[in-house]
């Protein structure tokens, strides 16, 4: 499975933050980090709702996203870190210019956000690159993603589409993992979870679905600012989400064999139980359910799955309590 925790606007437009994120991350056991790229004069305009008082520090959200902007060196700087930890270099563009600064960064592959599946000016130019795209589907019906779907499938980008809710956190009641096969079923492409929950339930859900790609937001604290930070995952999170993931693939590529039950052979011997008397009986008493107890180990009288075939019949010895019953212990048909 490809894991990408996504930094997102998490560093609050510190280019040190940023890189401490990727430092923090390098070791969790994650194949990429995601940011992303807003170019604020290319991608917003004065007509967007979200132009109001956003934070303290920043007036606007048009503000907010100037603050998220790093220059092309510094992108640079922050690909070539990630390169050196091991980890792939993605983030999210929200404009063709966008496009064409991760272009200078030779990133391997785009990734789709929710908001811009309808982007179709977007598409064309990210597909034009000929690199893998993964395209988000938190706020696009089945009609919307088969429309970009058949949009993009011309230009034969390698695609793989992620089951989304555009909600901040995700509850249970939102998750929607039964989309997971639909869109398997609806598409045949790869097909990945990105999740905005804020736990590691559902990544670990989603994971024994079989998914390929799993996709989470990440905050040192969920207490700092930012649109992500309550769905986010901490470290810690992080690191037992990735072990639970190897732990359930693992589970999941190794079919077990029901009928195969020759290892425990000896465990068998321990814990299976042979039939045994619970008190005192003289000759000639008839056995009931009542007067037996099933005792370890197997071997030591008749097995405890047969009690059945001696209610009804005579023993024909003295029994002390807790005996171990045996077939010459009783009558015998035709004796």
């Amino acid at each position: 499975m490809f894991i990408i925790g996504e930094i997102g606007q998490a560093h609050e437009g510190s280019l040190g933050i940023a890189h401490s994120y990727i430092d923090a991350l390098k070791d969790t056991g994650i194949n990429a980090i995601k940011f992303q790229t807003h170019i604020a004069e290319a991608e917003s305009s004065e007509f967007e709702p979200f132009r109001i008082k956003f934070s303290y520090e920043d007036d606007t959200r048009f503000d907010y996203w100037k603050r998220m902007e790093f220059s092309l060196p510094q992108w640079k700087e922050l690909k070539n870190h990630c390169d050196d930890a091991g980890l792939e270099f993605i983030s999210s563009p929200f404009s063709n210019a966008a496009v064409d600064l991760l272009e200078e960064l030779d990133v391997k592959r785009y990734k789709i956000g929710s908001g811009e599946v309808s982007n179709f000016l977007l598409l064309e130019r990210i597909a034009k690159t000929g690199k893998p795209i993964i395209l988000s589907s938190g706020m696009s019906s089945f009609e919307e993603i088969e429309q970009a779907v058949n949009f993009l499938t011309p230009y034969k980008n390698e695609l793989s589409i992620l089951q989304c809710t555009t909600a901040y956190p995700t509850q249970p009641k939102e998750w929607g993992l039964n989309v997971i096969n639909e869109l398997k079923s609806r598409f045949g492409y790869p097909v990945g979870f990105s999740d905005h929950s804020g736990e590691i339930y559902a990544g670990l859900a989603a994971a024994t679905l079989g998914i390929d790609i799993l996709e989470f937001h990440v905050v040192f604290n969920k207490k700092m600012f930012g649109p992500d930070a309550k769905a986010s995952l901490t470290l810690s999170q992080v690191s037992m989400l990735v072990e639970g993931i190897k732990q359930i693939e693992e589970a999941v590529n190794v079919k077990i064999d029901k009928d195969f039950t020759e290892k425990y052979t000896e465990l068998k011997s321990i814990f299976e139980k042979s039939l045994a008397v619970n008190k005192h009986l003289e000759i000639g008493h008839i056995l009931r359910s009542e007067d037996l107890e099933a005792k370890k180990p197997k071997g030591y009288g008749i097995p405890a799955n047969q009690y059945k075939d001696v209610l009804g019949k005579r023993i024909v010895r003295q029994m002390n309590k807790w005996d171990f019953l045996n077939p010459h212990d009783l009558e015998q048909d035709g004796r």
